[in-house]
């Protein structure tokens, strides 16, 4: 059974995801040793996990997209599996409206994206069209999200003061957009990526085993990654843990001089797992978490209020996750294994 603990302690992680438990058992109340095992029986269950995964707009080369597919009635689960054992595709939802499944995709550059599009996703049995929206620029991604469990205190003893500096709507010629590490040591920060990929708390000296450095060395270069925002660490949980909100993608098309406001409004919701600037059909992505449909209409309402001439293209509500940055996920939300996101990856058969 779920109780309060268990929800305290999985926000407390997605403030800090390696948070060492000495420094939350203060803020929860509670000894390290039975933070440790709650973890651990929430793990085993796939109801919470910690990952990781580079940030684009940081490290400076790579491309995302968002993939809209259309499929066959009797493929859809099917095109979904097959995707899922790809290193390049990040996450997969079953979702309503003008398409069947809605995909994250990742490439070190367009060249490699759109070939993985057209060559593979395209190719399968069962898929009928494609639509591709490049990512210009992520605003708000889900390592920000808070479930709203802890208060202002708690959440502040655990964080201590952020080093990363505060993203630009647009990213100029800054080092937050310029390549900051030499091809060598960008392997070396790939196998760091992949490793935690699959458990974002995995330990030092596991870590050191699985990359082949030192543990001192894994230990400096993963608060570097941290502090930089290159690497990003999130923590997810199943619906049992969540209380099964309603995920809705929203496809917004704005002027160009009501687009900052209006990616700064739906980013500052406490609503909003991801915002985003697209290149495609839309210009602006929002994917909020609502308790109820009758939220989401009170949401739009505000919204149409505040930012003029917008127009909502599409309304995604997700049906089913089948994977969530890299972990394959049950019929019940929960995670029941894991393909390393692995954008720099070339599958064979591709």
């Amino acid at each position: 059974m779920t109780d309060e603990l268990d929800l305290a302690l999985v926000d407390a992680l997605r403030v800090d995801p390696r948070a060492p438990w000495s420094r939350l058992a203060g803020p929860l109340g509670v000894d390290p040793a039975t933070l440790s095992r709650r973890w651990a029986r929430l793990a085993a269950a796939g109801d919470a996990w910690v990952t990781c995964y580079p940030s684009t707009d940081r490290v400076g080369f790579g491309v995302t997209a968002l993939v809209e597919l259309e499929c066959q009635a009797n493929q859809v689960t099917s095109v979904a599996a097959r995707l899922a054992r790809d290193p390049q595709t990040a996450s997969i939802q079953v979702v309503t409206g003008g398409a069947d499944l809605l995909l994250n995709v990742g490439a070190t550059e367009q060249s490699r994206l759109t070939g993985y599009v057209l060559d593979r996703i395209g190719a399968l049995p069962g898929v009928l069209r494609t639509r591709t929206s490049l990512v210009e620029h992520t605003v708000l991604e889900g390592s920000r999200w808070r479930d709203g469990v802890l208060d202002t205190g708690q959440r502040a003893a655990i964080a201590g003061p952020d080093p990363r500096p505060p993203q630009p709507l647009r990213p100029g010629p800054g080092p937050a957009a310029q390549p900051l590490t030499t091809a060598h040591q960008w392997q070396l920060d790939r196998a760091l990526l992949v490793a935690l990929g699959q458990d974002g708390r995995m330990p030092y000296a596991e870590l050191a085993a699985r990359t082949g450095l030192p543990a001192s060395t894994v230990r400096r270069r993963l608060a570097e990654l941290r502090e930089s925002g290159r690497l990003v660490l999130r923590c997810d949980s199943s619906p049992r843990l969540s209380g099964h909100p309603v995920h809705v993608m929203l496809w917004l098309e704005l002027p160009a001089d009501q687009l900052e406001p209006a990616a700064q409004w739906f980013a500052a919701l406490p609503q909003t797992r991801l915002c985003v600037l697209t290149l495609g059909a839309a210009n602006l992505a929002a994917y909020l978490m609502v308790r109820q449909l009758s939220d989401l209409r009170r949401l739009e309402a505000e919204f149409q209020r505040q930012i003029r001439d917008v127009r909502v293209l599409q309304r995604q509500l997700t049906v089913r996750v089948v994977k969530l940055v890299g972990h394959l996920l049950d019929g019940d939300g929960r995670a029941c294994g894991y393909v390393p996101l692995d954008p720099w990856a070339i599958r064979e058969d591709q």
